[in-house]
């Protein structure tokens, strides 16, 4: 779990009781964005969103970083063991090794705007969410692999009715390639079909107490992670997780 505090930290928690183990330092970190971890190498990608780079944290809290040269915002780790990067002002999605090498860059349809995070599936091809307050479409998309074309889509029009979002920024996927969307403004996660046909809502209102942003699924354990904070953008005053069965 991601803190703002005077020095950047990451919380580490136990998985079963769920209390505080210790906190790791990320060296001259300004602005997280996002975090996401790679069981393969045994460590943690963090996004800073401010200094366009990306941290790799390991479980003894060795850290090194490389740029991005863009801002990042969502993180994802793809069936190769590289980290996947969405970049939103530029719509793009870079591939990096998890040393840092830049392996490939994809320029999203330019329909795709403001791309927030990105999840490459087995087939090879890319689940996207995209969309803010200010974009007429918030949508869930299922990119080609090479990034040039939708497949197909949930959502549209920016509103709060079953098949809308307004925030869609966040995404988990499972073994069985369902897809966990992250709605913040309308303050409910979304489940949808391996084809993005809408199923249910995984997570409400009245579940959540604050806004939520961003998620991580525990395929082993079946259960679902939502990370969401009191107030918004910068100026959220508290943060919690608050854990589902799916």
């Amino acid at each position: 779990m991601l803190t703002d505090k005077e020095c950047e930290e990451v919380e580490v928690y136990d998985v079963i009781t769920y209390q505080l183990l210790r906190c790791l330092t990320v060296p001259d970190s300004r602005g997280f964005a996002d975090i996401t971890s790679c069981e393969h190498y045994r460590c943690v990608y963090i996004a800073d969103y401010i200094i366009e780079y990306v941290y790799r944290l390991d479980a003894q809290g060795a850290a090194t970083q490389w740029p991005v040269n863009n801002e990042p915002a969502g993180l994802s780790v793809n069936k190769a063991h590289n980290v996947v990067i969405t970049c939103p002002v530029v719509q793009k999605i870079k591939e990096f090794s998890s040393d840092g090498k830049l392996l490939r860059e994809l320029i999203l349809p330019d329909d795709v705007v403001t791309p927030w995070h990105a999840i490459q599936l087995t087939s090879g091809q890319f689940i996207v969410c995209h969309g803010n307050r200010c974009d007429e479409v918030n949508r869930v998309c299922m990119i080609s692999a090479d990034g040039r074309h939708i497949v197909r889509s949930h959502g549209g029009q920016r509103g709060s009715n079953t098949g809308q979002y307004n925030g869609a920024a966040h995404l988990a996927v499972d073994d069985n390639e369902f897809v966990f969307a992250v709605d913040i403004n309308n303050r409910r996660v979304t489940l949808l079909s391996p084809t993005l046909d809408y199923i249910r809502q995984a997570a409400t209102q009245d579940k959540l107490q604050w806004w939520p942003h961003h998620l991580h699924l525990d395929v082993r354990r079946q259960r679902l992670y939502v990370a969401e904070t009191e107030g918004q953008g910068v100026s959220f005053t508290r943060s919690r997780v608050v854990v589902f069965s799916v």
